[in-house]
């Protein structure tokens, strides 16, 4: 009570003295009108940032924190409570996007290298857990439809943190790796048929059919008969619209980025890749009344066709992340923390299943398969988490009527709970699978370099970076390269070059480049945030290095320097000074 006190007096104060500055009262002060968008925006992403923060300061992946501020806002939660239509649709273009993105990384290729393990293990392991989930439904006198929805929002893991736990370890390029990433493939294909199914599915699920989309164009299902029809009719429909994708999507959207690309403008090429991903998952649930998540995911797969797709994905990157960022957001909002308190046993329960069950079930099955210890430990940790998936399915199903909330709740808390602890689960890797890469082959090509002493780091791999590299080689001179995209470092890795990926924020990833031993350091990368990070970090751990970084803009070059920087080059200085040299050299009569 007198802490509330004091707080009043405190505002009271406040008050009165900006009152005095400004010459009104500030309660008198008309707000012209509503703003909820902005205010469910601001609030909610400074709260992400703010908490997303706290967890990257804790070594825990940002998702918690992203979570936690949804928690905050949430109605569940005293305090600001942000309107939650809003918050549903900016998730719902969160999923859009998110897909888009899971679409444009689909790799055919790296499915198929292992396909032997990844197809057969994913199903298992998918169905496994889907039985171990409708069995705690059962138990909490759930219907079968609930239990079967609930299991399979467990047993899909996040691509997110899959992804990153592959890359603090260095295991994204070994064959360990890659068949993490090929399972995790499967388990996606898997949740994008479940959206497509669930809707129509919904009325024998124990749900209510959709309101849009194609259930809506459907009659009320009551036989089997019925039923496979319903599911023809959606069959049907899905084949329509892939095939429409294949002949002529995967023509004019290529095209589309083509041509835009040769406009110059970047703005336009970044806008064309958006308004395909959001026009095609619009179009798609609109006319062949499949989900947006489905559109999003096949223009995603058929614009990573193009050439420029790599450049889509850069460009489209920041927006997509917000968005991903405002997905977790409206998830944690909808998650009621009294489930903590009256559903002790049932969220013990889902976190074994997602934690224990389905890890255990993945490392059989590798086991079963003839893979050693090793790549069975690295799936099984891999695999105990779930994410991005598990919460666009658990939301859908609550919709449909097929889960209750506490079903979600319960969801929301396994995946906070799960991905919390999920980096702690891979620090015991090597007590049970002995050092990081025993062995994977493909791990030791990136150690037969000649000796690093005084050698030279070089960070970013682009363009740039490759004409950099190719130059030290060709002189002899010992190199480690760094890039965030493993696909750039393939060719050095191939030479026998010490190469590593990963983020650069991470302190493990500049452990690896051995600033403390290097004779130079070369920053190849555009972005002077990004760079003048990595020059703090290099010039702090080797105050004699000789760095050398590139700059667009003036203001770049001087606060490159600032952080530590012995040469900064302007890039369009260089560029202006060569072309004005050979410009005015006399040009020579032909004969």
């Amino acid at each position: 009570m007198q802490m509330h006190n004091s707080a009043c007096a405190v505002r009271l104060c406040c008050t009165d003295a900006l009152t005095t500055l400004f010459g009104t009262s500030l309660e008198k002060i008309p707000m012209p009108h509503e703003t909820p968008l902005i205010a469910t925006l601001a609030i909610g992403l400074a709260l992400a940032f703010a908490l997303g923060a706290a967890a990257h300061r804790l070594r825990l992946p940002v998702i918690v924190g992203y979570l936690a501020a949804g928690i905050g806002i949430g109605p569940f939660t005293p305090g600001f409570v942000a309107d939650q239509k809003i918050a549903a649709e900016l998730a719902e273009v969160g999923v859009i996007l998110l897909m888009f993105g899971v679409g444009l990384h689909f790799s055919f290729k790296d499915l198929l290298s292992v396909r032997n393990i990844a197809i057969p293990g994913a199903l298992g392991q998918v169905g496994v857990t889907v039985l171990m989930g409708a069995g705690v439904g059962a138990a909490l006198g759930w219907p079968l439809g609930a239990g079967l929805i609930f299991g399979l929002c467990l047993s899909v893991a996040s691509t997110v943190v899959l992804l990153r736990a592959l890359q603090e370890h260095r295991l994204v390029e070994t064959p360990r790796g890659r068949i993490a990433v090929g399972w995790l493939i499967v388990e996606d294909l898997v949740m994008v048929l479940a959206l497509v199914l669930l809707p129509p599915l919904a009325g024998y699920l124990g749900g209510q059919p959709s309101e849009t989309g194609l259930s809506a164009r459907l009659p009320l299902l009551d036989t089997g008969e019925q039923m496979w029809g319903a599911l023809l009719t959606t069959a049907l429909m899905v084949a329509s619209f892939v095939v429409l994708m294949i002949v002529l999507g995967r023509r004019i959207v290529p095209w589309l980025l083509h041509w835009t690309a040769h406009t110059g403008s970047r703005e336009l090429f970044r806008l064309s890749v958006l308004a395909a991903a959001l026009g095609i998952a619009f179009g798609a649930a609109k006319l062949f009344g499949v989900s947006f998540a489905l559109g999003a995911f096949l223009a995603g797969v058929v614009l990573a066709e193009s050439p420029l797709s790599s450049q889509a994905a850069r460009e489209t990157l920041p927006l997509r992340d917000a968005f991903a960022v405002l997905f977790f957001v409206s998830v944690g909002m909808l998650f009621n923390p009294a489930v903590l308190v009256n559903e002790p046993f049932a969220l013990i329960a889902t976190v074994m299943i997602i934690v224990v069950g389905k890890s255990a079930a993945a490392y059989l099955i590798v086991r079963a398969f003839g893979h050693p210890r090793d790549v069975a430990i690295t799936i099984s940790a891999s695999l105990s988490q779930i994410g991005e998936f598990s919460f666009i399915l658990v939301v859908l199903g609550v919709s449909l009527g097929i889960l209750a909330d506490a079903a979600r709740d319960l969801v929301v808390a396994g995946a906070i709970i799960s991905i919390t602890i999920n980096p702690f689960l891979f620090g015991l890797l090597g007590r049970f699978a002995g050092s990081p890469l025993p062995n994977d082959q493909s791990g030791l090509a990136a150690s037969r370099q000649q000796s690093t002493s005084a050698h030279v780091v070089l960070v970013g791999h682009g363009q740039l970076g490759l004409r950099i590299s190719r130059y030290l080689i060709e002189k002899g001179i010992p190199l480690i390269v760094g890039d965030a995209e493993p696909e750039r470092l393939s060719g050095l890795r191939a030479m026998g070059i010490s190469v590593h990926s990963g983020n650069t924020g991470e302190p493990d990833f500049l452990q690896k480049l051995e600033f403390a031993k290097a004779r130079a350091f070369v920053v190849a990368i555009p972005d002077p945030l990004e760079a003048g990070h990595l020059i703090a970090y290099a010039r702090a751990t080797n105050p004699a290095l000789k760095i050398v970084a590139q700059a667009d803009e003036a203001e770049a070059e001087g606060y490159l320097v600032e952080r530590g920087a012995n040469a900064v080059l302007n890039g369009t200085d260089e560029l202006g000074r060569a072309m004005a040299i050979a410009a005015a050299e006399p040009r020579h009569a032909s004969g």
